[in-house]
């Protein structure tokens, strides 16, 4: 699985893009979140408030109940404007 960081999540993380093997149990973008989060003290400071952070799965707009397999790339960024 790809996983994509952007913005300020890219800083916090201290990469863009990373290959990842979650266990077989991680099955949703939330799972995902939470496994991350559980690897290293970066991944924890990306996601310390998931209200800030929003995803998407082979470039689709996602919920944290999306879900997502082995195949799939997972990107996570910054809520986005426009004007």
């Amino acid at each position: 699985m790809k996983i994509l960081y952007f913005a300020w999540l890219r800083d916090k993380a201290g990469m863009s893009e990373r290959q990842v093997s979650p266990p077989p149990g991680v099955a949703t973008v939330g799972a995902l979140i939470d496994w991350l989060t559980d690897q290293d003290e970066r991944q924890a400071a990306v996601f310390a408030d998931r209200s800030v952070v929003r995803f998407a799965v082979n470039q689709d707009f996602a919920e944290a109940d999306t879900p997502i397999g082995t195949g799939d790339e997972v990107a996570f960024f910054p809520p986005v404007t426009g004007g």
